[in-house]
């Protein structure tokens, strides 16, 4: 039997190992051991830290993986080509890995590239306010190397830059933080696979955050509600923006704002599939797309399958961040069974306790027939 290997096994990435058995590999996932469901899905669980790559590198060489890969997880980008590039599977550069996985890093290869990006600072240990000077608020300020809205904050006024920064630099591994003038317009990510170099848009994706100060997300919806004019726009400028990056293979997760002049802003870019359901789910639900199973063919080194699974519905994840949410949560599973794809467990409900993606307190996914 074909043997691969799965970074993570949390609820996030478990579609992806259910995938994987259906399609016929033994899957061997590594991961902290948390109590997570990919440690029960799993048909081997390994508990090593997901940052431990020369181990998990040594294990799969004794396992003889023919593929490795993992979904939504930025820490996990590393790893994955770490043992990818030392077992010749294809995969993205060491220029990718860091440049993807790194804010600063990101916005200086975006200016490099000459895609507009807003002005930016580097917020290190012995960071002073001299560095934004010249820059207008309001401004966001968040670690350079977190994902999850962990960390993010808009600032209003000097004051407020000093005690962000250090919110900031407590999420972030390395300690810095990335100031940048802040953009308006309304939020999207656009969901994107490739293959040596070639991409392929697959949906874009309308993001529903808590806004200021800390942009929590909320929901998302496929399609989105972006007006076809502006696809070409897009599709030209984030693939600009992956090339400068370096990203050749797998999943991407461009984000990005539209501003009410119709000028495309780049958040960021995870060279890896969106989380919070919307690689794995939604984009499935919304194009007929099997996403995960394109992530899957990637990694063993063939071209993604772009024939439609199913017929294609409008798809929505929404999140509990209150027992108002949970209430609206628990009247959609009762009065329309029907339209939901898939819902997490319902976690206790605790006052103002959500700080950041990881600790809200459950969500639904929705497919809606286009004709309802």
């Amino acid at each position: 039997m074909k043997k691969i290997a799965i970074i993570g096994a949390n609820e996030f990435q478990n579609p992806l190992i259910l995938k994987a058995k259906q399609m016929g590999f033994e899957t061997h996932v590594f991961a902290w051991a948390a109590g997570d469901i990919g440690e029960k899905t799993a048909d081997f669980f390994y508990p090593i830290s997901i940052i431990e790559g020369d181990v998990i590198l040594q294990k799969c060489r004794e396992i003889g993986i023919c593929a490795i890969c993992s979904i939504g997880s930025d820490l996990a980008v590393h790893t994955v080509n770490h043992v990818a590039r030392a077992m010749g599977f294809p995969c993205n550069s060491e220029r990718c890995d860091r440049v993807a996985t790194d804010k600063y890093h990101m916005r200086t290869a975006f200016m490099q590239a000459n895609i507009p990006t807003p002005k930016f600072a580097l917020a290190g240990q012995d960071f002073s306010l001299d560095a934004i000077e010249g820059f207008t608020f309001p401004m966001i300020v968040k670690p350079t190397d977190r994902s999850g809205s962990r960390g993010i904050t808009k600032v209003e006024a000097p004051e407020e830059i000093l005690p962000a920064v250090k919110a900031a630099q407590a999420q972030s591994f390395g300690k810095e933080a990335i100031i940048e003038e802040f953009v308006y317009g309304e939020e999207y990510s656009c969901e994107c696979i490739s293959f040596a170099g070639r991409h392929e848009m697959l949906a874009i994706t309308k993001k529903y955050t808590t806004e200021a100060p800390h942009f929590i997300e909320c929901g998302h919806v496929e399609p989105s509600d972006i007006p076809v004019r502006f696809i070409p726009m897009i599709r030209e400028t984030v693939f600009r923006a992956m090339d400068a990056l370096d990203i050749r293979y797998g999943a991407s997760h461009p984000e990005f704002r539209l501003t009410p002049e119709g000028e495309l802003r780049l958040i960021e870019i995870g060279a890896r599939m969106g989380g919070d359901c919307i690689g794995s789910d939604l984009v499935e639900i919304s194009t007929g797309y099997d996403f995960t199973r394109m992530v899957i063919d990637v990694a063993c080194g063939n071209p993604p399958d772009l024939t439609p699974v199913k017929k294609p519905e409008r798809a929505a994840v929404w999140f509990v961040f209150d027992h108002e949410d949970a209430a609206r949560m628990r009247r959609a599973l009762a009065e329309t069974p029907e339209l939901i794809w898939r819902a997490s467990e319902l976690h206790e409900i605790e006052d103002n306790a959500v700080t950041d993606s990881s600790n809200r307190f459950g969500y639904y996914i929705t497919a809606t027939p286009f004709d309802r």
